[in-house]
């Protein structure tokens, strides 16, 4: 499998295609709800607009990716909009490096890249960073995507298979990827939001 050159796509000319320029509206709910909240970890932040949707409610926050450029534009509209974010460059397969826990954990938009080695890498290094009841606010592309260009797709029963040790799936429900129209001419895709609890093995 051929590594995606993640910087590439924070340099090119015109945004990626999941670089919309605010957050995704699925967050924005999940924010307004309350319950984005504790010490959060955004893995794969991008250019951090969920992180600092947390942030603007006053949530405690870190976001993480492995582009340095996209980490670069995060703090840089960080100090912008006077918001306190702390934004690392790491690798969402070894987050355990990062010596921290945190209450909850948000992907928008990384399970998805993985192929079936590397996804059970994710998992792993997602439990190993948060705690005991703790919640993870997952969106992947969905399988009911039409096409085939783009992100893998994934079904209900591979989200339910990749969690099934170690987490309790509090639901899934189909949602929407906001898009930047300029790559795909379509303002969405499919998606599934799950709502993830991490519960100690028996």
């Amino acid at each position: 499998m051929t590594t995606p050159n993640w910087d590439g796509s924070y340099t090119m000319s015109r945004p990626a295609a999941w670089d919309i320029g605010r957050p995704q509206a699925a967050f924005v709910r999940l924010a307004e709800k309350g319950l984005l909240g504790g010490r959060l970890l955004d893995c794969g932040c991008g250019t951090g607009e969920q992180a600092l949707l947390v942030a603007s409610h006053g949530g405690e926050v870190m976001g993480i990716d492995v582009s340095s450029h996209a980490i670069e534009r995060a703090r840089d509209k960080a100090s912008e909009r006077d918001l306190a974010v702390r934004f690392e460059v790491a690798d969402a397969l070894r987050l355990a490096e990062l010596g921290l826990m945190f209450d909850t954990v948000i992907d928008c938009g990384v399970f998805h890249i993985f192929e079936d080695e590397d996804r059970v890498r994710y998992v792993a290094s997602l439990a190993s960073v948060l705690r005991d009841g703790g919640s993870c606010y997952l969106m992947c592309f969905s399988d009911r995507q039409p096409g085939s260009y783009g992100p893998r797709r994934v079904s209900q029963e591979e989200l339910r298979a990749a969690f099934r040790q170690g987490w309790r799936i509090t639901s899934i429900e189909a949602d929407t990827f906001e898009l930047n129209q300029s790559w795909l001419g379509i303002a969405s895709a499919q998606a599934w939001l799950a709502v993830i609890q991490r519960v100690t093995q028996d």
